[in-house]
């Protein structure tokens, strides 16, 4: 009878990497750079050098568990295991749940935003748009962009697509917010086909039309 391996974790590369440890490892394949601290792994912080940072976390994950085994004293392979399950159970969250998240916040944030609704109101009453474009006209998901709201004032530059039946054009907006009303202050369609749209000037200043007038 075979007797089992003696426990050399820890050893560094003088450590025998047991069979049952070997393959993919998920959690230093997602979560890269903090599993490597935690692990003793610090080859991981190549996370941080330009180009590296693409192929780090494949020889994460094909390298992982040899490392972490060499590199930390472990009880036994069970309790390595289990912590390494531990670590891809949580980088799995991390990218299936919390980061889609961290990307849909900030762009729902946008869509639901006084310069978003104005913006795209006025598209959906131009006629100039509605004969490019046909109706009913729809708004992309992706709103990209900036808003920067301080007390009554503020503005917001936003890009985002828009389609109707007869073509597809990508919406630019600047807005401002002054005394806490929001109004445009650029807003053009640009289609395809490059044909750009032009609703609000740079230069329109008229608040009774745009509900806003600008400082300068």
């Amino acid at each position: 009878m075979d007797e089992p391996l003696q426990n050399t974790s820890g050893q560094g590369k003088n450590a025998e990497i047991p069979a049952e440890i070997r393959g993919w490892n998920w959690g230093a394949f997602f979560l890269n750079w903090i599993w490597g601290i935690a692990n003793g792994s610090f080859i991981a912080l190549l996370m941080f050098v330009p180009l590296l940072n693409f192929i780090m976390p494949f020889i994460l994950g094909a390298k992982g568990n040899q490392w972490a085994w060499q590199n930390r004293i472990w009880r036994d392979t069970a309790h390595f295991k289990s912590v390494q399950r531990k670590w891809a159970v949580a980088g799995l969250i991390i990218f299936v749940v919390i980061l889609p998240s961290c990307i849909s916040l900030p762009i729902t944030m946008m869509r639901s935003s006084e310069a978003f609704k104005i913006s795209f109101a006025a598209i959906q009453e131009n006629p100039a748009v509605i004969q490019a474009m046909g109706e009913p006209l729809s708004a992309g998901w992706f709103v990209t962009g900036s808003i920067n709201s301080s007390g009554p004032n503020g503005s917001a530059a936003l890009n985002y697509s828009i389609s109707g039946p007869k073509a597809e054009g990508k919406a630019n907006v600047y807005a401002n917010k002054f005394g806490g009303q929001w109004g445009l202050h650029t807003l053009n369609v640009i289609l395809a086909n490059g044909q750009v749209i032009w609703l609000v000037p740079a230069k329109q200043t008229n608040a009774s039309q745009h509900n806003f007038s600008p400082s300068n």
